[in-house]
């Protein structure tokens, strides 16, 4: 099934991608919806960025806002058919910002702050600090935003990168979930592409992106990460108000993680997600909520299960 997807994904990513644009690009809130683009995990906790939430507002195509969004999955060392699972739940408040740059460019950034908690047999363990800053621009390859256009299609492309400005704990890194970490220790690059097609309010949008991970100075490098979603919209649009429910999918593939160039067993994954959720805007402010659900997983051999992800936003559009 999740091949299928894939290759659906693939195919709608790249029609139409030598056209031409027609006409040049117009504000949020009048046409021009944005959904949010797919920035990375690090297997199993998202500890280091937005995991599938998304790095952009639906409604609000530049602006700063804060953010904060939650993850809760349970873990096991899966050594005896009654082992116990312990509840871990990873917190993360975030400032981000979306800002042009050009015409047909924007930057988006964001900084982190974690506070994580989860069992443990001896107890409970927390830890919080700052997390990695990311940063990605998105350059608008194409774009039909004539009226009369049966199907409106807007392509992006773009990259980004992921400065190590979050603590490794090298201990956590042993652990059933090595994720339990407000940072990577690593620079980490994303490659990124975002296709939207809209017919009138309603649309979808589809992403591909990759993220390659690099060795830390603990000599421990996460795997290299591949996201896909897919996320069907509607818009509604009233004088100063604006409101666009969402229905989709989310997945994540994560590869082996490495210390000291050997593979970490048992560290590999993948997760596909239902997701929903909705934004608000009034004047220049906007409020999101969504909420995602997995729908089939295999996390570090079945021994880390993921149960919900949620997310909450307030924006101020620039």
């Amino acid at each position: 099934m999740k091949k299928y997807i894939l290759l659906l994904l693939i195919g709608i990513q790249f029609v139409n991608a030598t056209e031409k644009d027609s006409i040049a690009g117009l504000n949020s809130f009048s046409g021009n919806f944005v959904m949010p683009e797919g920035i990375e995990c690090d297997a199993c906790g998202c500890s280091a960025s937005g995991g599938s939430m998304g790095f952009s507002s639906m409604l609000n195509t530049n602006f700063i806002g804060i953010r904060y969004f939650n993850q809760h999955y349970k873990s096991s060392d899966g050594l005896y058919s009654n082992s116990p699972w312990y509840n871990e739940s990873f917190n993360t408040v975030q400032v981000w910002a979306r800002i042009p740059v050009h015409k047909n460019i924007q930057i988006s950034a964001l900084l982190p702050y974690h506070f994580h908690n989860r069992e443990t047999a001896t107890g409970n363990q927390d830890i919080k600090g700052i997390g990695d800053i990311n940063v990605l621009a998105m350059y608008r390859l194409y774009q039909t935003l004539k009226d009369s256009t049966f199907l409106v299609h807007t392509l992006q492309v773009g990259g980004g990168i992921k400065a190590p400005t979050g603590k490794f704990d090298q201990a956590n890194a042993g652990d059933v979930n090595p994720s339990f970490q407000v940072g990577t220790g690593s620079w980490d690059y994303l490659l990124a592409t975002e296709y939207i097609i809209k017919r009138k309010k309603f649309g979808l949008n589809t992403i591909l992106n990759y993220t390659i991970k690099t060795e830390n100075d603990k000599k421990y490098r996460f795997g290299n990460q591949f996201n896909y979603a897919g996320t069907f919209f509607y818009l509604y649009e009233k004088e100063k108000l604006s409101f666009a429910p969402q229905l989709g999918f989310a997945g994540e593939v994560y590869g082996s993680n490495y210390q000291y160039s050997e593979v970490v067993r048992k560290t590999a994954g993948d997760i596909l997600f239902g997701k929903a959720g909705f934004e608000v805007g009034m004047n220049k402010f906007s409020l999101g909520v969504n909420m995602m659900l997995p729908i089939n997983q295999n996390l570090a051999s079945e021994r880390v299960e993921a149960k919900y992800r949620w997310s909450v936003n307030l924006n101020y559009s620039l």
